[in-house]
């Protein structure tokens, strides 16, 4: 099974070869190294910016105004917040000219801790990037979604942030892509480059298919009746570890994988919230001004009369970054423990 990140390299490669795509560029994102995270290795229309995050994004705005579908790269979503008043013309030109001009383009970012990458290697961007309207926002939690995901944000024509976890680059699916061999080290033949020279190696790739996934369309991981859990990226992980431990108490627990932040998908919340009257929104964003914090609001202002306890947020600790120690780390963001408290928690409180 592949990764996230050949994922993500084997969709850039279908985009290239399909969909119209012109550009991929970025900080290391072209030969030799093809990107921090191996994600750009082999593609043809690759190259290598300066370390200058605002050129990038300007870079890829000017590409989209002429019509050509690019994907840029920041190589961590640490150093993208000097270019926020840049995002907001990118999600808002389409608004502002009234329809006349499109922006399709990708800005593809790794986020979020679990690498140890201390403070400037372990930002969360999900709750900033969702207070840039105007644009869609999508982090996968597995290989095959990061690589229906990113097709469909291809295809999109104004602007989609593609967020990436980092802890999850290396994860392996669960599921083969259409077209990908059943063996992990024959796909890694075809599209992995050698360790040393890699000035005479190309990518064999396999005879990919359109696997796109809807923008906006949340994803059922595990049915339950008692307390929903909604969460997204790497979290949807470590709800998965949680809800088998509390299940062997006699929990039953719905999880919801959000994959697109917004537009986010509403209903599937509602139908779920509904049915257990519990809900808890886990994430690894600081906790002040949360993105899940809007979705709380939502709940209780249309879903009150349903709920059989308060809604929870459950998301990092309020600091200014995460320490390098694991230690520092886990106390930092949710954690399988603390998921699990969270759980049995709420589903103690009584109406």
């Amino acid at each position: 099974m592949a990764s996230m990140a050949q994922a993500i390299r084997m969709a850039l490669h279908y985009g290239e070869k399909h969909l119209d795509v012109k550009d991929i560029f970025g900080e290391d994102v072209g030969a030799p190294l093809g990107g921090v995270f191996t994600c750009t290795q082999g593609l043809e229309t690759t190259w290598n910016t300066p370390l200058d995050e605002r050129g990038i994004i300007g870079c890829a705005m000017g590409v989209a105004l002429t019509g050509d579908r690019c994907v840029a790269e920041i190589q961590f979503c640490d150093y993208i917040f000097n270019t926020i008043d840049l995002l907001k013309l990118v999600g808002n030109t389409y608004w502002s000219t009234n329809g006349l001009f499109n922006l399709p383009l990708v800005i593809m970012t790794p986020v979020g801790a679990g690498i140890h990458g201390s403070i400037y290697h372990s930002h969360s961007f999900d709750a900033i990037a969702t207070r840039l309207p105007g644009f869609k926002v999508v982090m996968p939690s597995n290989a095959k979604d990061a690589y229906g995901l990113l097709l469909a944000a291809i295809k999109d024509p104004n602007p989609v942030l593609y967020l990436k976890p980092k802890a999850l680059m290396r994860v392996k699916g669960k599921e083969l892509l259409a077209g990908e061999p059943e063996s992990d080290r024959e796909l890694k033949a075809m599209i992995d480059a050698p360790v040393g020279d890699r000035s005479k190696w190309k990518a064999n790739w396999p005879e990919l298919e359109d696997e796109s996934v809807e923008l906006g369309k949340a994803k059922t991981v595990i049915e339950g009746d008692q307390v929903t859990v909604v969460t997204y990226g790497r979290h949807v992980l470590e709800c998965e570890v949680a809800i088998k431990e509390v299940q062997s108490q006699g929990v039953s627990v719905e999880l919801i994988d959000l994959r697109t932040l917004y537009p986010y998908d509403w209903p599937c919340i509602q139908k779920s919230i509904e049915k257990t009257g519990r809900v808890i929104f886990v994430n690894e964003d600081t906790e002040v001004t949360n993105f899940a914090e809007h979705l709380v609001y939502r709940t209780t202002q249309e879903l009150f009369y349903h709920l059989l306890a308060r809604p929870r947020v459950l998301a990092g600790k309020n600091l200014p970054g995460i320490g390098l120690s694991p230690a520092l780390e886990y106390a930092s963001v949710p954690m399988k423990a603390d998921i699990v408290n969270e759980i049995l928690d709420v589903v103690k409180e009584l109406p």
